[in-house]
């Protein structure tokens, strides 16, 4: 309902404040009206358009009216700018109104939000002054009545009683509007915001090898190839493994041949390596008892190509081109010999290494159960940073449980990834200024667009919005998005979120049909919550009934939200 009403300048005549009395007769012609019509917290102000117009030979040249917006709320009251209007005849410096022409004069009213301004009155308040009579100084005047203060009440005003005078004052206020619509303050910052990855693995898998050389056309492991390969690390390593039990070990033995000489020759050759590597092998880990794979797998081509592309061997590109252009094992051995230089390079430096069997143990590590990292958690056992961070991602029981095993985490590894999930999920859970300061603490390891993002957002819900701007230029869509709706510019928002946050967008855009299909599959009390408000802005009342009561049966705080929502005042009636 648009807010248009008639300025009560005197209901009454102003016997005791002559220069009132003509003004005081023509009060129906002076209009009062508030834009918005209803009070909107943006970016953590209220403000207001009040626009005034005065009627043409209407206000006394020598009168002079003060006016003071007034936010009034359970518990206390915030005054605005105050505003002067005189006559033509008046040696001040204030706003002129001619009396010939009248005028239409807005003023601008800011008051800082404060939560109990959602059940709220803004009054504006008037004190009239004239140059003769008992108005010489400002005397407030009661705008609901339009009489002046009484001998009793002009004392309570002059008098000491901060109470009576603050009660007085609110009964002769004209109230113009009533709450403030908070709903950009229901933004879902913590939605956008994004956890970094955990690298934790079920199991983990570690490869311990080494390799046998052999002479030239030999398949004969010689003392000092097995000194060499320091086999008695390999054991080791297979040793400790033993001795864990949730390793699983798998030994294997790989024989090759370097890619010089006939092929059928070198498939035989490698054959017969990966044999001899493997009895070497068997002897070593005898106790272990443990089957070692053995395979031959014939000339070396790919451990040819890794050595060359790693060397500095005069023409090696060539090299390479002629490994790419033929897949014959023989041509390739051709070629590369007519380049007799380069061959006479190879053979001392690249082809001694391919005549070989690689010794491989692949282990593999059971990481704990669910149950067993839950449990470490829960009696302050000892867990990896990647335990931590899997815990609060996939274990946890809500974003509270998140907090408290990042927290725990935070205890142990200062970990960029532990600070910033654990920022969103105090961002989940309400606690915005703990959140920023957990981004914060990220950031000083840290620069990725994830964290950056979370600045963003982390300060726009702090009300930090000229600190979030900062992040900006790396800002993606859905961030800047953000930072438009907490500015208050709800179009320039509305393409960029998604969900929740696009349906407060849009029934900010009074796009109500947009905000709903936007929630159509959210069955979370805030959205059966904000379907109330659609349906009271929709004139129904039924509907918007029925969806508060679902809400507030999933969450009985929202009752208490819903008892000051100006948006649901249609509700109380």
């Amino acid at each position: 309902m648009k807010l248009s009403m008639v300025l009560v300048v005197a209901a009454l005549a102003f016997s005791s404040c002559n220069c009132f009395k003509k003004m005081a007769k023509e009060r129906e012609d002076v209009k009062l009206s508030v834009t918005p019509e209803i009070l909107t917290l943006n970016n953590g102000i209220v403000a207001a358009d009040i626009n005034v117009t005065f009627p043409v030979e209407y206000f006394n040249a020598k009168a002079v009216i003060k006016v003071t917006p007034v936010i009034v709320f359970e518990g206390g009251e915030v005054a605005g700018t105050t505003k002067y209007y005189q006559g033509s005849k008046v040696d001040d410096n204030y706003t002129v109104v001619d009396a010939k022409n009248g005028g239409n004069f807005t003023q601008h009213v800011e008051f800082p939000y404060d939560s109990r301004m959602d059940k709220s009155e803004l009054q504006l308040r008037a004190e009239i002054k004239c140059p003769s009579g008992k108005c010489k100084e400002f005397t407030l005047v009661n705008l609901n009545t339009g009489a002046v203060p009484t001998k009793e009440e002009a004392a309570v005003l002059a008098g000491d009683d901060a109470e009576a005078k603050a009660a007085l004052a609110r009964e002769f206020g004209l109230t113009i509007a009533y709450g403030v619509n908070t709903l950009q303050k229901d933004l879902k910052y913590g939605d956008l915001m994004e956890d970094m990855p955990n690298n934790y693995k079920k199991v983990t898998t570690e490869i311990d090898k080494t390799e046998l050389l052999y002479a030239i056309n030999s398949s004969r492991v010689t003392k000092a190839n097995e000194k060499n390969a320091d086999l008695g690390a390999f054991k080791q390593n297979v040793d400790a493994n033993l001795s864990n039990e949730r390793a699983t070990q798998n030994i294997a033995v790989k024989g090759y041949a370097s890619p010089d000489g006939p092929e059928k020759f070198n498939d035989k050759l490698s054959k017969a390596r990966s044999e001899s590597s493997q009895k070497v092998v068997a002897k070593l880990l005898k106790e272990a008892g443990l089957e070692i794979d053995a395979a031959a797998y014939g000339e070396d081509w790919e451990g040819f190509k890794e050595l060359v592309e790693k060397s500095d061997i005069q023409n090696k590109n060539v090299i390479l081109q002629v490994l790419s252009r033929y897949n014959s094992p023989a041509e390739r051995e051709k070629e590369i010999k007519n380049m007799a230089s380069v061959f006479e390079e190879l053979k001392k430096d690249i082809l001694p290494a391919l005549r070989r069997a690689q010794i491989i143990n692949t282990t593999d590590i059971q990481g704990k159960t669910d149950e067993e990292i839950m449990a470490a958690y829960r009696n302050g056992g000892e867990l990896t940073v990647e335990e931590y961070l899997y815990a609060a991602e996939t274990l946890a029981d809500g974003a509270e449980e998140q907090v408290g095993i990042l927290t725990a985490a935070s205890k142990h590894y200062n970990d960029a990834r532990v600070w910033n999930n654990l920022g969103v999920a105090q961002t989940k859970v309400g606690d915005k200024a703990a959140a920023l300061k957990s981004f914060e603490m990220a950031a000083k390891s840290d620069s990725s667009k994830e964290l950056n993002k979370n600045l963003i957002l982390a300060n726009l819900a702090n009300g930090n919005t000229a600190e979030a701007k900062k992040y900006a230029q790396v800002a993606d869509a859905e961030a800047k998005a953000a930072m438009a709706a907490a500015e208050g510019n709800y179009k320039a928002a509305a393409n960029g979120l998604e969900g929740y946050n696009a349906a407060i967008v849009d029934v900010m855009n009074n796009d109500l049909a947009a905000a709903k299909k936007a929630i159509a599959k959210d069955n979370s009390a805030e959205a059966d919550y904000l379907r109330a408000v659609i349906a009271a802005k929709e004139g129904d009342l039924k509907t918007a009934d029925a969806q508060l009561k679902s809400a507030v049966s999933k969450n009985p705080a929202l009752a208490e939200k819903a008892a000051k929502d100006v948006n649901l005042k249609a509700l109380a009636k």
